[in-house]
């Protein structure tokens, strides 16, 4: 998903000659402690509510107060992981986007975003999460997804974790199913050797890890 399709359309954008008072009031409005400032359709930066507090005098005009992020947004065609990136680096609750023409665009808001990112990874849909080690130089997703469709079985998103520096055996596979029932998911990988370090489900596990699985499952239960 793409920028310009994240955009949030009811998430207004301030100017430089609206007051304190009102840049707050869009705030609490919206519920949201950032917003984008424009200068006749340029990105002029982001304006925080921790910030506009501090003003003394709320009919004084956003130009005059501080901004931040001036010289960070993104662009319409850039890609969801990489705003999301964006994002958590220099934590930011909105970013600015804008089109060819450096013209601004509109406004993504941080918490959309995830909504968007969670749904992108399948997160609300139904089914199983399963949690694989594995040594780096042996991670093939082609591999995994063969054993897995073997079973009749779908990856609905995945997600793989290098290890920390010298301990290669430790990455992680992180793998969302679209079914509950995962034992002959499970019973085929481990038969190939992988090993099975974590499975979320709603449907009884049996392997040779299965005391294992059933821990983990009462945990989630309380």
């Amino acid at each position: 998903m793409l920028a310009a399709e994240l955009i949030d359309p009811m998430l207004p954008a301030l100017k430089p000659t609206d007051s304190v008072g009102q840049a707050l009031d869009w705030m609490q409005e919206h519920r949201i402690g950032q917003l984008v400032l424009t200068d006749q359709g340029d990105y002029r930066g982001v304006v925080s509510e921790e910030l506009l507090m501090d003003v003394p005098d709320s009919d004084q005009p956003l130009s005059s107060v501080m901004r931040l992020f001036e010289q960070i947004y993104v662009n319409e065609d850039q890609h969801l992981y990489e705003i999301m990136g964006l994002i958590i680096q220099n934590r930011m609750e909105v970013v600015a986007v804008v089109n060819e023409g450096r013209e601004f665009a509109g406004t993504i808001s941080a918490n959309e975003l995830l909504k968007q990112f969670a749904q992108e990874l399948g997160v609300q849909e139904p089914g199983a999460i399963l949690i694989l080690t594995l040594h780096e130089r042996d991670y093939s997703m082609a591999e995994v997804s063969r054993l897995v469709e073997s079973n009749n079985v779908k990856i609905i998103s995945s997600y793989f974790s290098s290890a920390a520096y010298g301990m290669p055996d430790r990455s992680r596979l992180t793998l969302k199913l679209n079914r509950r029932d995962i034992t002959p998911v499970i019973s085929t990988l481990e038969r190939f050797g992988y090993h099975i370090e974590a499975a979320f489900a709603n449907a009884p596990v049996e392997s040779i890890d299965q005391e294992r699985l059933d821990s983990l499952l009462r945990f989630l239960n309380t």
